[in-house]
């Protein structure tokens, strides 16, 4: 793969964005950058990020998606890329809190943030943002954010570690494309609170109860309701309030 490695950038989606306008860019090409000044996060927020401490990395994706009812599709598999790759590095009680954050106890150990861009021929260019709170240490300014460093005690190799994500990536699209399985229901069982009564918000501040049972196959969060109905939600209808 080729790898891109920056000392400072204000965002390495954004980079990496202007990059992919070059139709010969390689497939899966990585850019990391020890220093990121305006990361950023799901429907608008911030990813902040020490310099220095932690994996902040974009990678491109193409040939995969193609059509916008396939755009969750790779969220599903950058997900479990991730997650089965911390898994594998033995950080204890992984889970995927909808759409796409990875927790340890949870607490969030990781963000994602997939950009697509539709080119004039109708083809579906992606930047996958991954960033991992690695070896960072203080969270004062973050309660519900730790680090693999703090659940585990060990300083990782944040190189190794990009690679091992973007191997496992390019596994999972791999079988994706050569095989029936979905991996919905893997997803499924890395999911955050699914089965379990928890408390939400919705975008008219409201707050309810429900139970998560599922997700759909273009995203949208399935919660069974007091009143025994299954209302869906897209990432920007709900809150987890946990």
């Amino acid at each position: 793969m080729k790898l891109i490695k920056l000392d400072a950038i204000d965002s390495t989606n954004d980079f990496l964005k202007s990059l992919s306008s070059q139709d010969e860019l390689e497939n899966f090409t990585v850019v990391t950058a020890e220093n990121q000044t305006k990361g950023k996060g799901q429907v608008g927020g911030v990813w902040k990020s020490e310099a220095g401490k932690n994996l902040t990395m974009s990678v491109l994706v193409k040939n995969f998606l193609f059509s916008n009812e396939e755009v969750f599709n790779l969220s599903v598999l950058v997900s479990l890329a991730v997650a089965e790759v911390l898994k594998s590095l033995n950080i204890p009680d992984i889970c995927v809190k909808w759409p796409n954050d990875i927790l340890s106890y949870n607490k969030k150990l990781v963000g994602i943030l997939i950009e697509n861009t539709i080119k004039s021929d109708g083809r579906i260019v992606s930047v996958v943002g991954i960033g991992i709170n690695v070896n960072q240490t203080d969270f004062s300014e973050l309660p519900t954010a730790s680090s693999l460093s703090v659940i585990s005690g060990r300083i990782f190799n944040k190189e190794e570690l990009a690679i091992l994500i973007v191997e496992k990536m390019k596994e999972k699209i791999q079988l994706w494309k050569t095989s029936s399985v979905t991996f919905l229901g893997d997803y499924f069982n890395f999911l955050f609170k699914k089965g379990i009564p928890t408390a939400f918000r919705d975008n008219k501040n409201q707050d309810f109860m429900g139970i998560i049972q599922g997700v759909s196959p273009i995203g949208k969060l399935q919660v069974l309701l007091e009143d025994d109905s299954v209302a869906e939600y897209e990432i920007k209808e709900v809150k987890m309030l946990y």
